[in-house]
């Protein structure tokens, strides 16, 4: 029995072992992967779809049932939607668990199968954004250029551009931060150091607020930056009150940025900021 079971050991083991270090890969699906995955998926789906209609085991798309205050107009006049309003399932990272934990325990087996659908969701994200022409290089690119522009305009206090990089939400939670640092810190001096030490892609996700058309949708993608930065606070004699521009500071931020894939000239703009 023992030499059985140790047999069955060795033909198991080879399988399971690329499944658990595809899980704890960073997010970058492949196209293989996508080509093997979602035809299955989909599969899956309309076989449920037709079991019930109204059910769906695993949810690739968030639905707000009701738009927000800014979106919604009276009568019978279009929605003028800017953004959905909200972060759809905000990333927060998860506690690594031992091989032997994963696959031969059964609490192990559904944590291995909330990690797939994780998974799942962000390759059918970024399977829908290629087909707008996303590409990871590019958009790599425009983040960090987001990312340091919108840093800079905040140091500055620079309302009016700010506007223009973030989503209405994030523009009313930044207007109230910087309200706030002046009443603490008259200016401050702010620099990125280049180039970037780190940026990835965390996760990947579709929300929507239009229940009859899930073709119109927002992508939301989280990606993780680490980067040295310096810092220095003044108070309203020009005194330094807090931090050392001539130091750099290692910085470890989390954004989400989030675009229209169904408006002509949609752009990228920040929608959150996670906590660390």
């Amino acid at each position: 029995m023992a030499k059985a079971i140790a047999q069955s050991r060795r033909r198991i083991l080879p399988f399971l072992a690329p499944s658990r270090s595809w899980l704890e890969q960073p997010l970058d699906p492949s196209p293989w992967l996508l080509k093997l995955v979602l035809p299955c998926l989909f599969i899956f789906l309309k076989s449920r779809e037709a079991k019930s209609p109204n059910i769906s085991c695993v949810r690739l798309l968030s639905v707000q049932a009701n738009p927000p205050a800014q979106a919604r107009q009276m009568g019978s006049l279009k929605v003028s939607m800017t953004s959905p309003g909200f972060v759809y399932e905000p990333y927060s990272s998860r506690e690594p668990i031992s091989f032997w934990y994963r696959w031969f325990t059964r609490s192990g087996w559904k944590r291995t199968k909330e990690d797939i659908i994780l998974e799942l969701k962000s390759a059918y994200a970024i399977s829908k954004l290629r087909k707008s022409g996303y590409s990871k290089k590019k958009f790599y690119e425009e983040a960090v250029d987001l990312y340091k522009e919108i840093n800079a305009q905040i140091a500055n206090g620079d309302k009016g551009l700010l506007r223009k990089s973030v989503t209405e939400n994030m523009y009313s939670a930044i207007k109230n931060e910087i309200k706030h640092r002046e009443t603490v810190w008259s200016h401050v001096y702010w620099e990125l150091v280049m180039p970037i030490v780190k940026i990835r892609t965390l996760r990947a996700r579709l929300a929507s607020i239009y229940r009859n058309d899930l073709n119109k949708v927002f992508v939301q993608l989280t990606l993780e930056f680490l980067s040295k930065q310096k810092f220095e606070a003044y108070d309203s004699s020009g005194a330094v009150v807090a931090g050392d521009k001539d130091k750099e500071v290692l910085v470890r931020d989390i954004w989400v940025f989030e675009k229209s894939l169904f408006h002509q000239g949609a752009y990228w703009r920040l929608c959150g900021r996670l906590k660390v």
